[in-house]
């Protein structure tokens, strides 16, 4: 069996493969504070309590937390007795990287663009629905050349709590009008509404320049939430995109 590592700003995202499937699946808030010890303890137990601590004989890992990257590698080495595979954009992969600094490309954006690449047709755009919202953007060569980057609406909702003196703190859930009668709805419409309306110009200028329409995959946790406010549908939602990723490039290496 596989463990993978996903090492998001908001979440660490575990899931474990055997095979081509994927049979276990956790989410624990990241804390850049939290030691290896406490870190290999936590996956340890968590694989234990699924039976299958002696079963996972590999790993793979990518982070865009550069504090923690080191201390989950430590973790899986020393509790797991498993050298971990690092997601970088040195590794082997399906795809080739054709922007101006490729050491600065997330290994979870690499992860998606080749999960994009392997399982579905080129060109394809990958929106990935995290703490930021975030487009990887594959051409019909398989080249990787760039993507877009903007907040994500659950920092779109901290931002206008935190900064205004009377709008409350929300969850993300779907808006019932795009007129809101009270402050919550007007801002669940703008927050919603808003991200599924940049979105549909996104791509329309993403198509524009690629000089053809792209297959559309979206992942992420709010993904679902979005999808009925778009123009331009969604062709897949793969919320397990980035696992799929880091299985595949750990196969490929």
């Amino acid at each position: 069996m596989l463990l993978t590592v996903d090492i998001g700003n908001t979440h660490i995202t575990l899931g474990v493969f055997d095979g081509s499937l994927i049979v276990h699946s956790w989410r624990l808030s990241t804390e850049i504070k939290r030691t290896e010890d406490e870190l290999g303890i936590f996956i340890k137990n968590l694989l234990r309590e699924a039976d299958i601590q002696n079963k996972v004989k590999n790993a793979v890992i990518s982070s865009v937390v550069v504090q923690l990257t080191e201390s989950v590698e430590k973790a899986i080495k020393k509790y797991l007795g498993i050298v971990p595979l690092i997601i970088s954009h040195k590794i082997r992969m399906n795809i080739q990287i054709k922007i101006d600094n490729p050491s600065q490309l997330g290994a979870d954006r690499i992860a998606n663009a080749c999960a994009a690449a392997a399982l579905y047709s080129a060109p394809a755009v990958v929106i990935d629905f995290g703490t930021a919202t975030s487009f990887d953007i594959v051409n019909s060569n398989k080249e990787f050349i760039g993507g877009i980057i903007t907040a994500g609406m659950k920092i779109q909702a901290e931002a206008l709590s935190s900064h205004t003196s009377k709008l409350p703190q929300l969850k993300i859930e779907a808006p019932k009008n795009t007129i809101g009668k009270n402050t919550i709805d007007a801002m669940l419409s703008g927050i919603v509404r808003g991200h599924a309306a940049m979105i549909d110009g996104l791509l329309f200028e993403c198509e524009r320049e690629l000089g053809e329409k792209a297959v559309v995959i979206a992942t992420g946790g709010y993904s679902s939430v979005i999808s009925d406010y778009l123009k331009r549908k969604f062709d897949y939602i793969n919320p397990d995109l980035t696992l799929i990723g880091l299985k595949l490039l750990f196969e490929m290496n």
